[in-house]
Formats: C-alpha cells, sequence, structure tokens
C-alpha cells in the first residue's frame, strides 16, 4: 500500500515537472516566434518520456494541463497551438497506433495528421487571419500542404528513430526508480 502511494507521488511529480519544464520551452518559441514549431516537437519529447516511463493517463494529462497552461501564460499563441493540436498528443497515439502492426496503423497517423492539420488552419484562420494571405498565390496552399505532409513524415520517423535511442541507449539514465 506504501509503495503504491510512493510511486503515485513520485509520477505526480515528475508530471507536474515535466509540465512546468514543456511551457517553458513552449515559451521560448512565443518570444522566438521562428521557433514555434519547432519548441511545439521539443515539448512533445517531455510526452514520450511519459508515455515510455509512466504510461497510463499520465501522457495524457501532462498534454492536458501544458496545452492549457501555454494558451493561458504565453503572449505569442502559435507554439501553444501547435503543441495543443498536434505535437502534444500525436506521440501518445503514435504508441497505440504502432501496436497496430499493419497498414491501417499508417492510414489512422495519416488520418490523424489531415485532422490536426485542419484544426491548426482552423486556430490560425480565428486567431491569426492576417498571417494566412497567400498574396493572390493560388498554387500556394498546395505547396504548402505537401511540404507539411513531408514534414509529418519525415516528423514521425525521427520519432521512432528517437524512441529506439532511448529505449537502448538512454532509458538506464533516466528510468524513474
Amino acid at each position: 500500500m506504501r509503495d503504491r502511494i510512493r510511486k503515485r507521488t513520485k509520477y505526480l511529480t515528475v508530471s507536474a515537472m515535466l509540465c512546468a519544464l514543456s511551457v517553458i520551452i513552449l515559451s521560448l518559441g512565443s518570444l522566438i516566434e521562428v521557433l514555434d514549431i519547432t519548441t511545439a516537437v521539443f515539448a512533445s519529447l517531455l510526452c514520450i518520456y511519459a508515455v515510455i516511463e509512466m504510461g497510463g493517463a499520465y501522457p495524457w494529462l501532462i498534454w492536458l494541463v501544458t496545452s492549457l497552461l501555454s494558451l493561458l501564460l504565453l503572449p505569442q499563441k502559435t507554439p501553444a497551438l501547435f503543441y495543443a493540436l498536434f505535437a502534444g498528443f500525436y506521440p501518445i497515439l503514435k504508441e497505440k497506433l504502432e501496436k497496430l502492426k499493419n497498414p491501417l496503423s499508417y492510414v489512422l497517423k495519416l488520418l490523424v495528421f489531415h485532422l490536426s492539420l485542419a484544426a491548426i488552419v482552423a486556430g490560425l484562420r480565428l486567431f491569426f487571419p492576417a498571417d494566412l494571405d497567400m498574396g493572390g498565390f493560388w498554387w500556394m496552399p498546395a505547396l504548402l500542404y505537401l511540404l507539411c505532409l513531408v514534414c509529418f513524415v519525415m516528423y514521425d520517423f525521427a520519432l521512432t528513430k528517437l524512441i529506439t535511442f532511448y529505449l537502448i541507449r538512454l532509458r538506464q539514465r533516466f528510468r524513474i526508480k
């Protein structure tokens, strides 16, 4: 009984620290606007750590708390928007989708990407309508979509490699004991 309480307390403490660190990382993206997507991806790495080490509802709670705090506290909302609508929850879903081990996994990943991209575009149109003006270039949305798709495939591949590297080389050092 006591060990279970100690384990929950440890997980709650680590979760709070991961949330705080994620908000700090996202605030860097808010201060340096060029790094908004990059910081959202770096903050998502902390969700990967939570998935591997704690599992259960902890990664979802970290994503939710970090999303809410960053949307409330950050002066520039784009890193928080990218994190809340894609980068924060995708690593958690990735673990669940890769357990399927069939082509349906890739279809579902692409579906999640397309739904997230639509939500991000809708959020950007709602909060930053002037930033999405294409200036009469009719081909620009198609090019941006293709670039986003290529970036997503690279991101998914990189996440797989980073997770493998963590499991093989770093887990013994950073494991929650």
